[in-house]
């Protein structure tokens, strides 16, 4: 093979592997520039030219733009992204037409046919020029031009590699414009979830902000977020002036920013420009019709652009949004668009909440004056969740504030539903060890073969199912309070080891030989009688006795009527705040009821009953099955009525048989078979004063 032929060869090869790393680099590409550049970079090692351009036509078919460019030593004079007409006859129109690779022997001519392009160009800056048709079988997508400063044509050969190079392009351009199309498409739905996500956090705003400066406050924020801004504000028209007063200003770079400046003078001209239905943006050059003290704070804090949105409902005007920034431009139309959307969306819920700003102080009002004698009635022992003021409630908290500091064993004696457990509760939090845990257990809510381990815990392997250790209330309770309720269902086998922790305050868990020794207040309660239980040998006496430290006789509902009102109104306030309903008045008649009902389940019935009745009430006012109470009670009450008056008048006869002494030998006490503490209390209860039975 002679040498020239082996050259030859060899330039082939070198052109062959340089089209081969072109289409692979092409390939591999994620965008149009990314491709040219790619392109230039290789191609230019065997190819001699100046500079390389990527036309591309528009979606209208009649204009192209300039995708990329790579320059040589000479700038071209035109950018990237420029617009240059679609030229019926151009170089580059034929080459799109026709498919075929067109030779510009002369560029300056050939500009000529478009003078708008000819003026963007430097002249110097290429003599001539190939252009090739970028296309696929789908589509025409344009044009790719090699520019040289030299005078002729190129080799063939050039040629040939510049075509083939051509239609690789096309390819990797067919996809690296896809590739952009689908990340313009994502950012475009990324831009409209966040413009959806903003109204949605607006229209939440509305719902749950009843204040009006609350409602400003979160909207604000949401504002800012998305728009970028520097501030966000919300100003009112004071009503038949021409001022505006700052209710809310979110400015988080800045302190102290227009804090000073309640109440703002505008011109009229600025004030009907404000009053406008549309968003509008003011430049720098429009600061100028504000008030000068703002003018001077804006130009301070460096904000040059200001966008506004009036607040406008059916009676008028009554403020405006205010956007601020410190950069130029910040605010295109579709963000005006958007704004405007936003203030209508405020506007119309603005006028309701001012209108509920009214009528929500008035009923603030009414419920702080009713909460405020609420408290008076607990205020004397300070229990928060106990509701009642009849005597013999009062009677309670009188014993549980003066056993409670004292650490002594409490028995809770009462009917199922009368409140043992915030009795419990109000004797820890009054002790010194309500910094401590308050641990309570049901001891009828467990089965009996689980009751010990859940007061003193198991080791691991201590019976079928002991996975792993597990402390028992015993010691979760150490230096606090154990609440263990219904005691009486305890049973006989482990009431010696119950004992025992209550005496020795010590005890083994299941499975272990080693003593734990705990600082536990005990608070037991039960709706049995203990007594009867121990004469029917189901209670151990001397547990009884250990437990029966201090009794308190927790009264039926029935017995303290006059504590009903105040428990509705308080079940029917936490209710309706918890289901989110405005439940404003109770009938007379209604109350009527539920005060005379019997409430065999006492506290606890009277809560569930409240509760059915706050689902069913629809509108401001308590709805109760009126007509089934009514029944239900009436010969209850009547009954109670007349066992109270048959008591009543027994303990008079026997006062006055025993001429007012009520305790020692021949008194009322002894007549009765009563002790003299229980007969004093009945006496209470039942109002009975000197004036009925003195002489």
């Amino acid at each position: 093979m002679t040498e020239p032929e082996q050259h030859g060869n060899a330039e082939g090869q070198s052109r062959y592997r340089t089209l081969l790393k072109i289409s692979s680099a092409a390939a591999s590409q994620p965008n149009v520039d990314a491709v040219l550049r790619s392109l230039a970079g290789l191609l230019s090692n065997v190819v001699a030219f100046e500079s390389v351009a990527l036309l591309l036509l528009d979606g209208t078919q009649q204009q192209l733009i300039l995708r990329a460019l790579e320059r040589g030593v000479q700038d071209p004079g035109i950018e990237i992204g420029a617009e240059i007409p679609y030229v019926v006859g151009t170089a580059v129109a034929r080459a799109i037409e026709e498919q075929v690779a067109v030779f510009v022997p002369d560029a300056k001519q050939e500009m000529m046919k478009a003078p708008d392009l000819a003026t963007r160009i430097n002249p110097a800056a290429l003599h001539s020029a190939y252009v090739f048709p970028v296309s696929t079988s789908r589509k025409k997508l344009g044009a790719l031009v090699f520019g040289t400063r030299e005078k002729g044509e190129f080799s063939s050969d050039d040629v040939e590699l510049m075509g083939s190079v051509a239609e690789h392009v096309s390819v990797a351009l067919e996809s690296a414009l896809a590739t952009d199309a689908a990340e313009a498409y994502q950012l475009e739905l990324a831009h409209e979830r966040d413009r959806l996500r903003l109204l949605l956090e607006i229209n939440n705003h509305i719902v749950t902000k009843l204040e009006v400066n609350e409602l400003f406050r979160a909207a604000s924020a949401s504002i800012r977020r998305y728009f970028g801004s520097d501030f966000t504000g919300f100003w009112l028209f004071e009503e038949q002036s021409n001022r505006l007063k700052c209710a809310v200003l979110d400015f988080p770079g800045s302190r102290g920013f227009l804090d000073d400046i309640s109440v703002t003078e505008v011109s009229q001209e600025g004030l009907n420009r404000l009053r406008t239905r549309t968003a509008t943006v003011m430049a720098a050059s429009d600061l100028a019709m504000l008030p000068t003290v703002i003018v001077e704070m804006l130009r301070a804090e460096s904000i040059v652009t200001l966008s506004n949105a009036p607040l406008i409902t059916t009676s008028g005007p009554i403020g405006v949004i205010v956007l601020g920034s410190r950069q130029d431009k910040s605010f295109g139309q579709a963000d005006l668009d958007l704004l405007s959307q936003v203030s209508n969306q405020i506007s119309l819920a603005l006028d309701n909440a001012l209108a509920y700003g009214r009528l929500a102080a008035s009923r603030n009002r009414l419920e702080e004056e009713r909460l405020y004698l609420e408290s008076e009635i607990r205020s004397e022992y300070n229990f928060e969740d106990i509701v009642g003021k009849s005597s013999a409630l009062q009677k309670v908290l009188e014993q549980v504030s003066i056993v409670a500091p004292t650490g002594s064993t409490v028995l809770l004696h009462g009917e199922t539903g009368t409140g043992k457990e915030l009795i419990a509760r109000a004797i820890h939090n009054l002790s010194p060890r309500r910094e401590r845990t308050f641990v309570r257990l049901n001891c009828a809510a467990i089965p009996a073969g689980l009751i010990e381990s859940e007061l003193f815990g198991h080791e691991k392997g201590a019976f079928t199912g002991a996975l792993m250790q597990k402390r028992g209330r015993f010691e979760l309770a150490d230096g606090g309070s154990l609440f263990l309720d219904e005691i009486g269902d305890i049973s006989l086998e482990l009431q010696p080891k119950l004992l025992r922790a209550l005496q020795e305050q010590e005890f083994e868990r299941l499975g272990s030989a080693k003593t734990i020794h705990v600082d536990v207040r005990v608070i037991a309660a039960t709706h049995r009688d203990l007594s009867a239980m121990i004469r029917e040998e189901k209670f151990r006496e001397d547990l009884f006795y250990r437990l029966n430290v201090f009794p308190i006789e927790i009264p039926p509902l029935r017995e303290r009527r006059e504590d009903i009102p105040l428990l509705v109104h308080y079940f029917v306030s936490k209710l309706s705040r918890r289901m989110r309903k405005s439940i404003k008045t109770i009938p007379k008649l209604a109350m009527n009821a539920l005060t005379n009902n019997p409430w065999r389940g006492n506290v606890r019935e009277l809560e569930n009953f409240i509760e059915r009745a706050v689902i069913l009430s629809q509108g401001e006012q308590l709805n109760i099955p009126t007509s089934g109470l009514e029944s239900a009670s009436t010969g209850s009450a009547t009954l109670v009525s007349k066992f109270h008056d048959v008591e009543r008048n027994a303990i008079i006869d026997a006062l006055k048989a025993a001429s007012g002494q009520i305790s020692g030998k021949g008194g009322a006490a002894e007549r009765l078979g009563l002790k003299r503490t229980t007969l004093q209390n009945k006496m209470r209860r039942l109002g009975i004063t000197k004036k009925d039975y003195g002489r």
